[in-house]
């Protein structure tokens, strides 16, 4: 039960705007150390993202900028297992920065709790973060990137507890899902395996008439 939540805010809508970023680290089920981080993106910041986050310019001046944090941030990531909610998001944020940033792509596996709790929470009318959260208690300051890195956490905890899987690996294999990865020079999404194809049924050939004769056993 080790793995590590994590979760981006963004000043605007590029992926690598970001501004905040939260770690929750868990383990033998406890969260045992967390972290938060402003980040200066240089990038300007739109006001339908403040309004979301509450994070404006003027916090993040004299923050450290991505590349410059990311010296602190790659060792709680390297090797690890990865959660977020929503991780297409939180993945690409990463990518996005990494990119600009000029670094490579750290080495670990993921998992997204938006995905796994859709498959296992069909009586919730969303599997938004805070609908989830509210679903099994957890207090929640929605889009504070510690709050909702914690959130994460907590709801991957309580998945692995209702499916009795207390590996995060063996949770996703059980519910169908194929753990993400982020690796040097790529990624693997986390996903569920592609359905098969039903197999066509071959048109039974019509006999012909020496066929059919020929078929037919002998009375002697």
């Amino acid at each position: 039960m080790n793995f590590t939540a994590i979760d981006f805010e963004t000043a605007n809508s590029s992926r690598s705007s970001a501004c905040s970023l939260g770690l929750v680290q868990v383990r033998e089920g406890v969260i045992t150390a967390e972290h938060v981080w402003l980040i200066d993106p240089r990038q300007r910041f739109d006001g339908m993202n403040i309004a979301i986050h509450g994070i404006t310019p003027s916090m993040v001046q004299g923050q450290p900028t991505f590349e410059e944090l990311w010296s602190s941030v790659e060792p709680l990531l390297q090797g690890e297992i990865v959660v977020a909610h929503n991780a297409a998001f939180d993945m690409s944020v990463l990518r996005y920065c990494l990119d600009a940033s000029g670094n490579h792509y750290p080495d670990f596996q993921y998992l997204c709790t938006y995905l796994l709790g859709k498959k296992m929470l069909q009586e919730l009318p969303s599997h938004k973060l805070n609908v989830v959260s509210q679903h099994f208690g957890i207090s929640l300051k929605h889009h504070d990137a510690l709050d909702d890195a914690r959130a994460a956490a907590l709801i991957l905890l309580k998945l692995m507890e209702q499916d009795q899987k207390f590996e995060p690996i063996l949770l996703a294999d059980n519910q169908g899902y194929t753990a993400g990865k982020m690796f040097t020079g790529g990624y693997t999404p986390f996903k569920s395996p592609p359905k098969k194809a039903p197999r066509k049924k071959q048109p039974t050939k019509a006999l012909t008439s020496l066929q059919t004769a020929s078929s037919v056993k002998p009375h002697f």
